[in-house]
């Protein structure tokens, strides 16, 4: 009976994983423009005269260099987007199967722990090499002679990098993850959970897609506020001039907060909650659907 199983749950993994992967994808490329605007606020420095309003932002760089302007570091996104998403679902479905009590429920604390599961996985095996990418494409994209652009540019970035340099604020990335990914699956699997005790719906049921996408865009409202803080250290110590502006990521955090003041850590926010708003309604909805396909 154990040999029959095995298929099981390896066929279960890669349909949580593939299923995660579509919905990244989705979400990334829908979504691009709100974390092009995010990052480059965040690394806007304090005595720039430059607008901090996202949507100024957003209508001087189309007036300017075009709308393709905002997609810079795009196609490196959805590709770090996709993964991660995958190895996201992957990691917490399966954390999560060795968490849930005798009725398959999965409790807020556990729903919490499997979401740090999830999030630290993915900050190794996807995100750290991506936003390092994409980060530094937007990044190079502000001088007035840009050194990375395109595909080429890419391969070029890449290169120039090397292993190390696109592993560059992993600190930071895994903190964030680890956060993002307690606070974000933690509070959907709680309120998803709840909804469903209430309608006397199954766990192993899916909510409706109205409600899936309520919920998913709920627990982006939360994972913002309470995880911006780390996101922009994350993003200052994958800058072009991290290394010479920092020592380190608690450096980082440090002089931030001297230099620019508290609300600094929460430049990029409304950008930020517009992606992870919508990007939650997306992910968790195309998700859902995916399963339920694959299922």
């Amino acid at each position: 009976m154990s040999s029959a199983q095995k298929p099981q749950k390896t066929q279960k993994g890669w349909k949580s994983f593939l299923a995660g992967a579509v919905a990244g994808a989705v979400e990334g490329t829908v979504n691009y423009p709100f974390e092009f605007t995010k990052t480059r606020l965040q690394l806007v420095p304090k005595s720039s005269t430059m607008s901090r309003n996202p949507f100024v932002l957003m209508y001087k760089v189309v007036k300017g260099q075009g709308l393709g302007a905002l997609y810079v570091g795009c196609p490196i996104f959805v590709v770090g987007n996709t993964a991660k998403a995958g190895v996201r679902f992957l990691g917490f479905d399966s954390i999560k199967k060795l968490l849930v009590d005798e009725d398959g429920k999965l409790s807020g604390p556990r729903g919490v722990v499997a979401g740090l599961g999830a999030g630290l996985m993915e900050s190794i095996f996807a995100v750290t090499p991506a936003e390092s990418l994409k980060t530094a494409m937007i990044d190079d994209r502000q001088l007035p002679h840009p050194k990375y652009q395109g595909v080429t540019g890419s391969v070029k970035l890449v290169k120039d990098l090397g292993l190390r340099g696109m592993y560059k604020g992993f600190l930071p990335v895994a903190m964030r993850q680890g956060a993002n990914q307690a606070v974000r699956m933690g509070t959907y699997s709680r309120i998803k959970g709840a909804i469903q005790q209430a309608s006397g719906t199954p766990p192993d049921q899916p909510l409706s897609t109205g409600m899936t996408f309520l919920v998913g865009a709920f627990a982006g409202l939360v994972t913002v506020y309470t995880t911006m803080p780390i996101d922009t250290v994350k993003t200052r110590m994958q800058a072009l001039d991290a290394r010479t502006r920092y020592s380190g990521t608690f450096n980082c955090f440090a002089k931030i907060f001297r230099e620019e003041g508290l609300l600094a850590f929460w430049k990029g926010a409304t950008p930020r909650l517009g992606r992870l708003l919508l990007g939650g309604g997306i992910v968790f909805t195309t998700y859902e659907k995916m399963m339920t396909v694959l299922n």
